[in-house]
């Protein structure tokens, strides 16, 4: 029985053994897999997120400015951080559905600072749209209710923390533009 089944293993197809099939086969699957797998952590650094005009010249100025920048402890969120959800098969999502902002790079929908920001609102809507559905998942990544030292906040950020603890709100309903300046045609009746 096993001699007929390593002869099966290594007898010829047409011109191959089925094992010397399996192992090609296997050995291209695990390339094929770690080279889209880096390709994915590759898309997820800083130096990529700001490799096109649109992003460098616009979003990333801004977050230059803000404490997920520079802060005095010294972490840094990168757009990856605050974009990409962290759960491998959510990333995945995240990734397939950043292919319709490579079209729009294609097509030039944004390519110019003017046409960046005409689009900017509709485009923070889509990210604020995302984030209030998965309870701000990234924001969460790093800041947690539980670690908060409320009595080292301000009064004001400590009571309006806790209150937004206590009515289950999303970090974006309130903390929309902490990284990214105010689209110019926002409105919002709680200045």
């Amino acid at each position: 029985m096993l001699a007929r089944l390593w002869r099966w293993f290594v007898a010829p197809s047409q011109r191959y053994g089925w094992g010397a099939i399996f192992v090609v086969g296997g050995v291209a699957g695990i390339i094929l897999w770690g080279g889209f797998n880096t390709f994915m952590e590759y898309t997820n650094t800083l130096e990529f997120c700001t490799s096109c005009h649109e992003m460098r010249d616009t979003v990333y100025q801004e977050y230059k400015q803000s404490s997920h920048y520079k802060n005095p402890s010294g972490v840094r969120a990168i757009c990856s951080d605050c974009h990409v959800p962290k759960d491998w098969s959510a990333k995945l999502v995240r990734k397939i559905k950043a292919t319709n902002e490579l079209y729009h790079k294609i097509v030039g929908t944004i390519d110019t600072p003017e046409k960046f920001e005409a689009k900017r609102l509709e485009l923070a809507e889509n990210v604020w749209a995302e984030m209030q559905a998965n309870n701000s998942r990234e924001c969460r990544n790093c800041h947690d209710y539980d670690a908060m030292h409320f009595e080292k906040q301000t009064r004001r950020a400590a009571e309006k923390m806790r209150a937004g603890l206590d009515e289950g709100k999303t970090c974006i309903e309130c903390h929309k533009f902490i990284v990214h300046k105010r689209p110019q045609d926002y409105e919002d009746d709680d200045r």
